[in-house]
């Protein structure tokens, strides 16, 4: 079971010192192994230091990611919103254009309908004219008939003079 506060290091490995025994090991292979094992130590050091630095920087670009996350989840959430409200003001604006389109056109169909009673009055008046011009025309035609009648007819004739069946009063408008 390895203690997790033993840590050693190179230099550790370096300066301990095994001591003498008379029948213990190779002192020249226990350097050998202790420059292998300190040389490893220090290769696990600078990986270890390299490690925690990336890590360190991931964490970093995690956290700067996740707040351009946020940034763009609020952006997005803001969009929504602004779409939602232009929409509701388009429609706004567009009911809005449809009621004055609709009393636009009541206003011209009332002044339209206006004009056609009036031109139908300016109508009416005409033809009453045309009728009273008419009969008037037969009434002074009637007369200057009658009176061309009594001059051929002469002034002695007491006679009355005849009327031609069909007619000036019987003439059509």
């Amino acid at each position: 079971m390895i203690d997790e506060s033993f840590h050693l290091t190179s230099l550790d490995v370096r300066r301990f010192d095994f001591g003498r025994a008379l029948r213990g090991y190779n002192p020249a292979k226990v350097e050998q192994f202790r420059d292998q094992i300190a040389e490893e130590l220090e290769r696990l050091a600078r990986i270890n230091q390299d490690l925690d630095s990336k890590a360190r920087s991931f964490h970093e670009q995690l956290r700067a990611f996740r707040e351009r996350d946020k940034a763009l989840n609020d952006a997005l959430v803001s969009a929504q919103q602004l779409r939602g409200e232009l929409r509701e003001q388009a429609d706004r604006e567009a009911e809005l254009v449809l009621r004055e389109a609709r009393a636009e056109g009541e206003r011209l169909v009332e002044s339209a309908r206006a004009d056609v009673r009036r031109m139908e009055q300016e109508l009416d008046a005409l033809d009453r004219s045309r009728r009273t011009y008419l009969a008037q025309m037969r009434s002074l035609l009637a007369r200057q008939l009658s009176e061309v009648e009594a001059s051929e007819h002469g002034p002695s004739s007491s006679k009355p003079p005849e009327r031609p069946s069909g007619g000036a009063e019987a003439g059509g408008s």
